[in-house]
């Protein structure tokens, strides 16, 4: 799965007619080009991943105290196949959320905290891409009012629009502007739905133009950017910031949680975070440099079996907290140490081994103000291993490594960026504080599977691959 296109961009001048201009292009890393920030790439074995089971989302009412809304998340498996055999897969997680009324719209999107707006596949996008996907209709709600890049509105039949083109790694999506309501759970029905706190004013980008990689292998329909209201072109378009600004929550916060399987929902939460997710306090560490939109943390030293990696031991390094990436992502002149350091043999030449199992040394991550995030070999391994054949004497060699993304740095992050993937999110419950401008670490507390008498999800798992150990990959030397 990958990292995002971490970087700042120009705010956008969107032109009259159909030229697009680039709306908050983030220069991408070397990482990026790759993979879709908001799109999991994992190899076969990382796939431990996992789904949702909360009951629907809950609204909250303006004013009362009620509970936060969580939102199950679905989970879809793409295969990466070379020379006919699956090599990895690519990972997607996904919500519903809800636009326009008096009949809201619902519409599955990727909770990214690496980007800062909403897209959605519009009506007017007949392309083969955007028919596997649900489309927005502005026509059939009617508090969609239809804006230019500036926030005023135009006129319905405008022969013109403004037009706006984003850059998610492999994939790009041109779209026009709509201010609209979006919902986090179904309004449809419900008396004076702008007096929810689930439901907010927001501008959209509805997209009349899909590129088929990645939008035609995935499910899901748009993405929703939860990054700091900075990395929006215009406050408007900050889905969190909105809610923030005009919901009156009880904390401004969101939270995130990852399952370790499939059975049981991985869920995002508004409105604060989901202490039954949680199996020890929150440690906060303050954002760096708030003023470039990322979740972005000062890292002091990472270290592997008790030795500190040289690059960042002046406490300069920096890391990305993104719910958009499916590996942890390392500066690409410290990948080769830290595979070396990572890589473990494995004894007796299994025919078959899940590397998640095998033992190893813990990564550690020591953040801002002393908090240490320490990741092991059950979530920072690539599953499949390595059988390394002597072509001389035929002896072979079994090798379990580590699966990390080489991230280049740019003129924004600098050379020293890592990026706090899945395996981090999958240990760690995190939670965003907007106000404070902070993010928590605690770990996660995986609730019961059904099998374990636990509550059973109304999530989806699409495309989960074999649960046998996979057998490892062949390279003769």
């Amino acid at each position: 799965r990958i990292a995002h296109a971490h970087g700042r961009a120009t705010a956008p001048r969107a032109r009259s007619g159909t030229e697009p201009t680039p709306l908050r292009r983030r220069p991408p890393l070397a990482c990026r080009s790759a993979h879709l920030s908001f799109v999991s790439t994992m190899l076969a074995a990382q796939l431990l991943g996992a789904l949702a089971l909360l009951p629907a989302a809950s609204a909250l009412v303006r004013g009362t105290p009620g509970p936060i809304v969580t939102i199950p998340l679905d989970k879809q498996y793409v295969p990466v196949v070379r020379k006919n055999k699956t090599v990895s897969y690519k990972t997607a997680y996904f919500g519903k959320v809800h636009l326009g009324f008096p009949q809201q719209q619902s519409f599955t999107v990727v909770f990214d905290t690496g980007s800062g707006h909403l897209f959605l596949p519009s009506s007017r996008c007949e392309s083969e891409t955007c028919l596997k996907h649900r489309r927005y209709n502005r026509t059939k709600s009617e508090t969609a009012q239809d804006i230019n890049h500036e926030g005023q509105v135009v006129p319905t039949n405008a022969r013109v629009r403004d037009q706006v083109n984003i850059a998610y790694g492999t994939g790009e999506v041109t779209g026009e502007f709509v201010r609209e309501t979006l919902c986090l759970s179904d309004h449809t029905g419900v008396a004076n739905p702008e007096n929810s706190r689930a439901c907010v004013p927001m501008r959209v980008i509805t997209a009349t133009e899909l590129t088929k990689e990645p939008f035609n292998t995935f499910e899901f329909d748009g993405v929703l950017g939860l990054g700091l209201e900075a990395l929006a072109v215009d406050p408007e378009f900050s889905f969190f910031g909105q809610l923030s600004k005009m919901n009156h929550l009880a904390q401004d916060r969101f939270g995130y949680f990852l399952s370790r399987t499939d059975e049981v929902a991985s869920e995002i939460s508004f409105g604060g975070h989901d202490v039954r997710r949680m199996a020890s306090d929150l440690a906060w560490v303050p954002v760096h440099k708030p003023e470039l939109g990322f979740w972005q943390l000062q890292v002091k030293s990472v270290s592997v079996a008790g030795e500190a990696l040289p690059l960042c031991e002046d406490g300069d390094c920096i890391a990305i907290a993104d719910t958009g990436t499916s590996l942890i992502g390392a500066p690409r002149q410290a990948t080769q140490r830290l595979h070396w350091l990572l890589a473990r043999k494995v004894p007796d030449d299994p025919a078959e081994i899940d590397c998640r199992t095998f033992p190893g040394p813990d990564l550690i991550f020591e953040l801002a103000g002393g908090v240490k995030i320490t990741i092991g070999p059950e979530d920072y391994s690539r599953a499949t291993a390595m059988r390394v054949v002597q072509n001389k004497t035929g002896t072979a060699q079994v090798i379990c490594r580590a699966s990390l993304l080489p991230v280049d740095g740019d003129e924004v992050l600098g050379p020293k960026a890592w990026i706090l993937g899945e395996p981090v999110l999958r240990k760690y419950y995190t939670a965003y504080d907007w106000k404070q401008q902070q993010v928590g670490f605690a770990l996660a507390k995986q609730p019961p599977s059904p099998a374990e008498g636990g509550e059973a999800g109304s999530h989806a798992v699409i495309g989960a691959p074999p649960t046998e150990p996979p057998t490892p990959t062949v390279v003769v030397v």
